[in-house]
């Protein structure tokens, strides 16, 4: 069992940045890939970006490609998302979620941190 804890979200103005953190307890993040998602008000969580186990590989949303990144520091047990040329469209509750690394069924989630970006 894995707990998460996301961190770093906040309000910050169109254009800016946010670096979202999330810590891990209970086991070792090199048991898992781990992705982060979002969710806004009133719509369905969506996906934004993973990476696997070793942090070798990445995948993100067309939506955030180029402005978000994706890293891990396993000795720390962190993951962390780092976010860059923020737009409004990007306000949302952000989640980390650990995936199991062979199948990438997301298992063990935190309880989010928000993420508001004004105009």
């Amino acid at each position: 069992q894995v707990q998460l804890v996301e961190s770093g979200g906040g309000l910050v103005q169109a254009g800016g940045s946010l670096r979202l953190s999330c810590a891990a307890s209970g086991r070792t993040l090199t048991s898992y890939n781990m992705g982060w998602f979002r969710q806004a008000l009133g719509k369905e969580r969506e996906f934004v970006a993973r990476i696997t186990w070793t942090g070798d590989t990445t995948f993100y949303a067309d939506s955030v490609k180029g402005r978000f990144t994706i890293s891990r520091d396993n000795a720390k047990n962190t993951v962390y998302l780092q976010m860059n040329s923020l737009k409004t469209e990007d306000t949302a509750v952000y989640y980390c979620a650990a995936a199991q690394r062979t199948t990438w069924n997301y298992v063990h989630w935190g309880q989010g941190t928000p993420v508001t970006v004004s105009s």
